[in-house]
């Protein structure tokens, strides 16, 4: 008696293989996604204590220098172009766009963390220069439309 798998059988393992694959690979790109904004978002936030900093010692005209900014592959940002901008009130913001790096979902959104002249900060996410089709699920913790 010969053993092993019949046609029928083999068939139906690699169906079910096929919808687990349709199922767990979209999935898995929207997680990559939402990573990368989380990621974007929290470099960013990385430099509100070298405002802080900056802001304790009476300097408002901060530029990229001063933060100590190094460019990410997740956005388009350069040393060139400055990533900050504050009044002499203390109240401003921090911009990243992303690009670079990123998947096309998410590419040409704006993440802005913005201090008011109580030092307390927000988050705004601007999505509508987004170049694919912004899902709140890719919402980073804390932010807003």
């Amino acid at each position: 008696m010969e053993r092993g798998f019949t046609l029928i059988e083999l068939m139906i393992v690699l169906a079910i293989i096929g919808i687990l694959a349709a199922i767990a690979i979209p999935s898995y790109q929207d997680y990559v996604v939402s990573s990368q904004v989380s990621r974007a978002h929290g470099e960013l936030a990385s430099y509100k204590s070298a405002v802080e900093k900056q802001l304790v010692e009476g300097n408002t005209a901060i530029d990229n220098t001063d933060l100590g900014y190094s460019p990410s592959g997740l956005t388009t940002g350069s040393k060139s172009v400055d990533i900050a901008s504050f009044n002499t009130d203390g109240s401003g913001q921090l911009e990243v766009t992303l690009g670079g790096n990123v998947s096309s979902k998410v590419s040409g959104i704006i993440i802005r963390l913005e201090r008011d002249t109580n030092g307390m900060w927000t988050c705004q996410v601007d999505n509508s220069a987004a170049v694919g089709t912004w899902e709140a699920r890719f919402m980073p913790e804390g932010c807003t439309l």
